[in-house]
């Protein structure tokens, strides 16, 4: 009998895999950091090919780790970063330049145009996105219009396109798969979201051969075989990593929400089987499923969370190692009136300004390293009520209790003002890794492992309870939106 699942979470700062026995329990695990450059301002990019070694190195390793043998695996399940682009050679697997991640802003001034034209609704209507340089279809657009050959090549059918989970699943299966799931899928802005189908019109829109796009598979169904230590396993469980956490906390049903604190923050309402669309910035996206319905989920967008904590320690020196924040969040009784605002790469939900940048606010001759690492603390929390005060108004729907997950929830710190300052409880279940857990979830699924009917969905772990007073809280929030004007590129 087969008792395992391996799962491969693609990150954006870091790739891990993860083994699994069949009661979810972690068999062995490891993680290696990737590097992002930044060759222009507001641009972010990543080696696709050093990537996949990372994925594959961490891959094997867990394997050794284990001493299982690898003919008892299962099945194999991928999350990965959404909307980062690859366009590769069909023929040799080789990309013609280096993935553009989701967090590049190179082509907000196109989105801009789009905008102006007038075409935001047609493109909301049918993906549930915003014209935003967030999402891979402007990205797609960019390589083959500025990288040489790249577009008679791509209409010649020499290169394909891929977000994350494409261009590793066509390497692991040895180039004979070029598949995507549709939480993926949703993301590009080329896909219906209603019709579920690569939308023609937006294909001509943003000027894309369809011939260079993934075949569309439900998240948990068979994508191909995994040729690697010698044995065949089957690939049969894909999501973007939010939908993936979102599966993995066991959110099945309409009203349950998570959030995840990665480099970017991410909340996730699931929304039952019929879209929401949102009047104030929220996006409406699918998610995991395996064919036999189709969910959806709003969305709430932090282009920079986790990812400011690596400021402080690459860039500013400020901290050795990230678990210092919370220490040094402690060492002062407050914030001394100083917010940073983490528009590194603009902001998302519901201020959608590509323009924004990042801000200290409040910085008197008293502030010391200790109130900014607060501040970036803070930051986290207060995007976070951003996005679900917003989801409350959009739905109607009072939220009882925030479920969280990702590498920043281990800060205490973090948690306990996450709760204060929105006013309700916050549950961290004790398995962190709850992005791995949804995509083997997916994968198991397929393979008969797991089943959302009989399965366990009250995991243990912590509740933390909101202690602040109102009065307190509402004074925070408005030095938070002061600080949040200041910023904006509206002024």
């Amino acid at each position: 009998m087969k008792n395992y699942v391996l799962a491969l979470d693609e990150g954006t700062t870091g790739v891990r895999a993860i083994l699994f026995d069949r009661e979810e329990k972690i068999v062995a695990q490891a993680y290696k950091e990737i590097k992002c450059t930044y060759p222009q301002p507001s641009w972010v990019e990543t080696d696709a090919e050093a990537m996949y070694a990372a994925q594959y190195g961490v891959m094997a390793e867990v394997v050794a780790r284990s001493g299982v043998d690898v003919k008892e695996i299962a099945g194999v399940g991928i999350a990965c970063q959404r909307e980062t682009t690859v366009v590769w050679d069909k023929a040799t697997g080789k990309p013609v330049c280096p993935a553009i991640v989701w967090q590049c802003r190179r082509t907000a001034p196109y989105c801009e145009e789009l905008k102006k034209h007038g075409l935001g609704d047609m493109i909301r209507q049918k993906t549930g996105l915003l014209p935003d340089a967030y999402f891979s279809a402007t990205k797609l657009r960019w390589i083959l219009e500025n990288i040489p050959d790249a577009r008679d090549r791509a209409e010649n059918g020499e290169l394909l396109f891929g977000t994350v989970d494409s261009y590793l699943i066509w390497h692991l299966t040895g180039g004979k798969v070029h598949a995507t799931d549709r939480t993926n899928a949703s993301r590009t802005m080329l896909f219906n979201i209603e019709k579920l189908c690569w939308d023609r019109e937006l294909l001509r829109l943003f000027d894309i051969p369809e011939k260079m796009l993934p075949h569309v598979l439900p998240s948990s169904a068979y994508y191909g075989d995994m040729t690697a230590f010698g044995v065949n396993i089957p690939i049969c469980g894909v999501a973007g990593d939010q939908q993936a956490a979102l599966y993995g906390q066991g959110c099945f049903m309409a009203g349950q929400v998570k959030n995840t604190y990665g480099t970017g923050c991410f909340m996730l309402m699931h929304a039952g089987n019929k879209p929401v669309y949102s009047d104030n910035g929220l996006l409406t996206t699918l998610t995991a499923t395996d064919g036999q319905s189709v969910g959806y989920a709003l969305e709430g967008s932090v282009f920079t969370a986790g990812a400011v904590i690596k400021w402080l320690r690459d860039q500013l020196k400020l901290i050795d190692h990230a678990s210092e924040t919370e220490e040094l969040a402690r060492s002062v009784p407050d914030n001394g009136g100083v917010y940073l605002i983490p528009a590194f790469t603009g902001l998302g939900a519901p201020y959608w300004d590509m323009y924004a940048r990042a801000a200290i606010v409040g910085i008197g001759v008293g502030c010391t390293k200790a109130h900014i690492a607060r501040a970036a603390l803070e930051a986290m929390a207060y995007r976070t009520h951003d996005l679900i005060h917003l989801m409350e108004e959009e739905t109607g729907i009072d939220i009882g209790e925030l479920r969280v997950d990702g590498g920043a929830v281990r800060n205490n710190f973090l948690m306990e003002f996450q709760a204060d300052i929105l006013g309700i409880p916050v549950f961290r279940p004790d398995q962190s890794e709850l992005t791995a857990l949804g995509c083997a979830r997916l994968a198991a699924k397929h393979v008969g492992l797991f089943d959302e009917a009989n399965a366990d969905l009250v995991p243990k772990g912590t509740l933390f309870v909101p202690k602040m007073e109102v009065s307190e809280r509402m004074r925070m929030l408005q030095g938070w939106e002061d600080a949040v004007k200041r910023a904006r590129s509206t002024l």
